[in-house]
């Protein structure tokens, strides 16, 4: 019986989809690490250094994220700062505080969380959906430099989800968003975990790519975020 433990560190631990990789990570038995924000500010690339480097991931998961929604002419300046930080920068300091220990081990793999707002921003997104736009042009460029090593860097739509984060939606809205899934429901935040972990083991030769999860068709249509 081999003694290997798969170990991952997950950003964002504590957010609703970031919780349920942990739980279904950990339950696999894994060697899960999930800072708090206290723990490692993403914000803060001197922490994210520290911790990352007491660290040996063969999986990074990119989850921790924040919305400052407003119309673009009342969004404040601080408001975009907070969000491109957290949304992208955070997520760039971490792949790169990753990834010379998986050049190192010759093998290793990257999950952005980006959204469908970066493909189909909603008004009042601008922020939010610029940066996970950003984090799907990084998936592309990681993943034509680093393959060469056998490191793999992907990037996961997850679509709309009951989470705290979408908490604030009214009922109306939520029904206009359920409308535009073909399949006429959401994922849940298990299945998304679930979706995370599956191209980890099952697709070692799957990179650079970009899962849309949802049933939301991408044929040019207005959609709801």
């Amino acid at each position: 019986m081999s003694d290997f433990i798969h170990e991952a560190t997950i950003t964002g631990g504590s957010g609703s989809v970031g919780a349920a990789l942990v739980e279904l990570l950990r339950s696999d038995g894994w060697k899960v690490h999930a800072p708090s924000h206290e723990t490692m500010n993403v914000r803060d690339a001197r922490a994210v250094r520290n911790f990352m480097d007491a660290t040996n991931p063969e999986l990074l998961v990119c989850a921790a994220g924040i919305t400052r929604d407003d119309l673009l002419p009342k969004l404040t300046e601080s408001a975009w700062q907070e969000t491109w930080e957290v949304n992208f920068r955070g997520a760039l300091d971490c792949a790169r505080a990753v990834l010379p220990g998986m050049i190192r081990r010759g093998a290793g793999h990257v999950v952005f969380l980006s959204s469908h707002s970066a493909i189909h921003p909603p008004a009042g997104q601008a922020a939010y959906a610029a940066a996970k736009a950003a984090l799907i042009g990084l998936t592309a460029d990681l993943a034509s430099l680093h393959g060469p090593s056998n490191i793999r860097v992907n990037a996961v739509l997850p679509g709309f989800l009951e989470t705290r984060m979408t908490a604030a939606v009214t009922p109306k809205r939520r029904d206009q968003v359920l409308q535009d899934h073909v399949l006429g429901r959401f994922n849940s935040c298990r299945e998304v975990a679930a979706f995370i972990r599956f191209p980890h083991l099952e697709l070692p030769h799957t990179s650079g790519q970009v899962f849309q999860l949802d049933s939301r068709p991408q044929d040019g249509r207005p959609h709801f975020p």
